[in-house]
């Protein structure tokens, strides 16, 4: 089985937890952290604001300090794990389509997400918007989980029509 985890900032712990706990022990792992694009575009757009279009010294501080932070990222993830036998994965781009783009290319037979959204209620709103496109593109089975402790079913907001009021029947026009 080819097991791809994608590591986010915040969540990339509860993420590994539970991906050890349901994956197989034999599964081959690829770790997947991507970097936003827009962390290479905005500096650059900024000093291009304030010192005009000529100006370009190559990477901007910000772009190395991201990829210093995911090289931190997964080094701390591989450590965590434990094993030797890890893949590293890095990207750069639109977060949600570098993720599904990765999965596809490395073959993975499970994704492992963690919600991102509000972690205090059940519902579509624990998943971010990468999230929600990814769990809804990717090109194999997802496991989904909760990075931290699950919230209570009684997170879940009561029906629009009440308890005991059965929705208004459906319009027909004619």
């Amino acid at each position: 089985m080819n097991v791809v985890i994608w590591l986010a900032e915040g969540t990339w712990e509860g993420c590994l937890a539970a991906a050890t706990s349901a994956v197989p022990a034999g599964a081959k792992l690829s770790l997947l952290h991507v970097t936003p694009g827009d962390i290479d575009e905005l500096p650059g757009a900024a000093a291009g604001g304030l010192l005009g279009r000529a100006h370009h010294r190559g990477r901007h501080p910000y772009e190395e300090a991201a990829d210093a932070a995911a090289s931190g990222l997964l080094a701390s993830a591989v450590e965590h794990l434990g094993r030797a036998d890890i893949s590293l994965l890095t990207r750069h781009g639109r977060v949600e389509r570098e993720v599904v783009s990765a999965v596809a290319e490395a073959g993975a037979d499970l994704l492992v997400v963690a919600r991102d959204g509000d972690r205090s209620r059940l519902g579509p709103h624990s998943l971010g918007h990468a999230t929600r496109f990814v769990v809804d593109h990717a090109p194999c089975s997802v496991l989904l989980v909760w990075p931290d402790e699950p919230p209570g079913i009684e997170s879940v907001p009561p029906p629009k029509h009440g308890p005991h009021k059965p929705p208004p029947p459906p319009h027909h026009p004619r």
